[in-house]
């Protein structure tokens, strides 16, 4: 029987389920719309679309490397409690290690993609959600493949709450990637290098900062030239602060990473930080109403 796209979309709105799962659900039972239900349903995914709209901001971060290649990877869930369970634990190296073989070049990609029994990755983290029973997500991960002359430096802080991923160039030291990927994760810039940086954003924090000039007592009164050495200091300090190769390095704070790096006469390539849960709005749960809901089954 031929599976139309009209059908599918009837199936995926009853389930909830993803279009692929619902199209394999139509083939597998003939075009009938009641057996393909059961069949999701039995199969977790109807279970899983159900939990879709809760949110996941828990998890782990993971790194693979493997010769000239590379993944990281963030997988969320509800609770810090499941993250520490060795199933999840378990679950995010499979997903690192698929995503390593496969090396996905987007997020669509890497869904589709099979990972084990003619199963897609989307069916095989939705069978997850149902079986450890919150929800699951891959939220987002980096592919790097690196030349011979270059080195990776991989670091996961706290168990994996915190993961940086750092390539070298120029150089095969992967000791000193690594003291790179440590400072990553504990300071956090937002660009490599200025070149990095939009003039839209220094523009922005050049206004923010004359703004703060003016209404300080200190220097509201200040000559122009004055008024504007000044606001072009603290934009300096500020992108000091936000770029990795100005910042001083954790490790001898007497150098900064960019002197670091020099000494070991290599030059910083891509640099990618992941911490779970960043710039996600957890919700705030009514703790009763969390276990009166449980009780329920809801």
């Amino acid at each position: 029987m031929q599976i139309t796209a009209q059908m599918v979309k009837e199936l995926r709105e009853i389930t909830g389920a993803g279009m692929l799962d619902c199209k394999k659900a139509l083939v597998e039972n003939n075009g009938d719309l009641d057996k393909s239900i059961e069949w999701l349903k039995e199969k977790g995914i109807a279970k899983a679309a159900k939990k879709a709209d809760r949110i996941a901001a828990e998890g782990l971060t993971r790194i693979v490397v493997e010769g000239n290649e590379a993944v990281i990877v963030e997988v969320n869930s509800e609770t810090d409690f499941v993250a520490k369970n060795e199933q999840f634990i378990n679950l995010i190296d499979k997903i690192a290690h698929h995503l390593l073989q496969t090396l996905p070049k987007d997020m669509d990609e890497a869904m589709a993609s099979i990972i084990e029994d003619d199963k897609t990755l989307e069916t095989f983290i939705a069978e997850a959600t149902a079986n450890i029973g919150e929800k699951i997500t891959l939220r987002r991960f980096e592919v790097m493949t690196k030349p011979d002359t270059a080195a990776f430096g991989a670091y996961s802080h706290m168990g994996g709450k915190i993961s940086v991923l750092v390539e070298l160039n120029d150089t095969d030291d992967e000791a000193g990637a690594r003291e790179v990927a440590m400072h990553v994760a504990a300071m956090n810039p937002k660009f490599v290098e200025r070149a990095q940086i939009s003039q839209e954003f220094i523009d922005a924090e050049r206004h923010t900062q004359l703004e703060i000039t003016k209404n300080d007592p200190k220097t509201a009164n200040k000559p122009e030239k004055v008024l504007a050495g000044i606001v072009e200091g603290k934009v300096n300090k500020v992108l000091k602060e936000i770029v990795l190769v100005d910042q001083p390095f954790v490790k001898n704070p007497d150098q900064t990473v960019g002197d670091f790096i020099k000494g070991l006469k290599a030059t910083c390539g891509r640099v990618v930080r992941f911490e779970v849960g960043e710039g996600i709005e957890k919700r705030q749960d009514n703790f009763a109403d969390e276990v009166m809901s449980q009780v329920q089954g809801k």
